[in-house]
């Protein structure tokens, strides 16, 4: 590879997701508005760019959230979230900067339920396509096939980085910006910084053994539900998070959005409760039953059974386990002790967390490299001129409805001006 401009600058990004893409429109947009050339060039191990992008959202991509504001909090890492998204403007300048430069670029969007925006064209691809026109409008080259091994800073100031490559070359830079993250980050050395350990997460959780045969019998039964999460404090169960929406259950576990989003706060030995009531009054959910058992025995008799009681208001093979799970069988008789039971386990289906269910499901990565390393207003390493770490490169994660992408196309936003800015003095 050679320099397209000898007089150029050049900027190497290390990655061409949506952190990537994103930086390379950003810094293509800096440089044009200065007026000045500068080489941007995407180093993407994989055969094209914005593969990840492709997958996500069940390949609608979610990529945004109406309530991001009002949502800052669950993030990884919130204080920097906030102190970087924070950098883009006052609420009352720019309601929605980064949803606002997708749609200058052109991209269409709608909402849906819980603010989720996707594209008005309800596929991820278009995403892409927005991105790679913008990128290659603004002079970017996407050169594929190119695996990065280690980033070696400047050995002396106003000399450039290294890029050591996988096949054994080497690329020169005058500023890196790494927005590989994920799995791909472990394979790629930088040096001067510290990267934390990595673990995945925004996935489906493993229950215990002890557990398995329950959910083995429901594997792939989706139910409505709400999802506790306890975690054992001075000997007290303290409720550390709440979801609700549709679980799924695995043969190993439990698996959907909700579950998800718990994923990130959960660890081996926790509890996980299931309600299939929505409700955390139990009287109300007592109540509901008995009004359930008067009416049913107008219509069938005194001889009711607990599953006459569940029958409608479960599947059958839920009703089954549940049954299964307090003692009692389809043929036991609803008395007042059997009610108490079904109120119980109705309300309060227990699992004991073991683990990530499924890793290679999992939507994210937690780990990287440490946010205490960085400047959140330009993603700028303190210690190393030059070079910025965006995206999931960075210890940051946020739940499911958008909340990640978001974060990649906005970190890439204030790397890739930044970058530029600083290239372009």
């Amino acid at each position: 590879m050679t320099v397209m401009n000898a007089n150029a600058k050049r900027l190497v990004i290390v990655g061409g997701g949506a952190a990537g893409l994103m930086t390379a429109v950003a810094a293509g947009d800096e440089a044009r508005k200065r007026g000045m050339p500068l080489q941007i060039d995407i180093l993407e191990r994989d055969d094209r760019v914005g593969r990840s992008i492709l997958v996500t959202g069940n390949g609608r991509c979610n990529f945004s959230n109406l309530n991001l504001e009002r949502e800052l909090w669950r993030y990884w890492n919130a204080d920097f979230v906030r102190e970087a998204l924070n950098s883009f403007g006052t609420k009352e300048a720019d309601d929605w900067p980064v949803v606002d430069y997708l749609n200058s670029l052109g991209l269409e969007w709608r909402a849906e339920d819980d603010g989720r925006l996707y594209p008005l064209a309800n596929k991820a691809s278009v995403v892409v396509d927005v991105l790679r026109a913008a990128a290659s409008q603004a002079g970017a080259r996407e050169l594929c096939g190119l695996g990065v091994k280690a980033i070696e800073p400047p050995r002396e100031e106003g000399k450039r980085f290294t890029l050591r490559m996988a096949d054994g070359t080497f690329e020169r830079a005058d500023a890196v910006v790494l927005a590989c993250g994920g799995r791909a980050l472990r394979s790629v050395q930088v040096g001067g910084l510290q990267s934390l350990p990595q673990r995945p997460i925004l996935g489906p959780m493993r229950v215990t053994d002890d557990y398995i045969p329950y959910v083995r019998e429901l594997d792939n039964i989706r139910v409505r539900c709400s999802v506790l999460l306890f975690r054992e404090r001075d000997g007290d169960l303290c409720c550390i998070g709440s979801e609700k929406g549709e679980l799924m259950f695995r043969k190993y576990g439990v698996s959907g959005i909700c579950v998800f989003n718990l994923s990130r706060l959960a660890q081996p030995g926790d509890v996980l409760t299931i309600n299939f009531f929505q409700t955390s009054d139990r009287d109300q959910c007592k109540d509901y039953l008995l009004a359930r058992k008067r009416d049913l025995v107008e219509r069938f008799g005194s001889n009711l059974t607990c599953s006459d009681v569940l029958r409608g208001f479960v599947l059958p093979r839920v009703a089954d386990v549940l049954l299964k799970k307090v003692g009692l069988s389809e043929t036991s008789l609803c008395t007042d002790e059997a009610l108490d039971e079904l109120v119980w386990v109705l309300s309060d289906f227990t699992l004991i967390v073991a683990g990530a269910g499924d890793p290679d499901i999992c939507q994210v990565m937690r780990g990287g490299i440490a946010v205490d390393q960085v400047d959140p207003t330009t993603m700028e390493a303190h210690l190393i001129k030059g070079l910025h770490i965006v995206g999931e490169a960075l210890d940051v994660d946020g739940p499911c409805g958008g909340f990640n992408l978001h974060w990649a196309w906005a970190s890439g936003m204030l790397a890739g001006r930044a970058a530029a800015a600083n290239l372009l003095g």
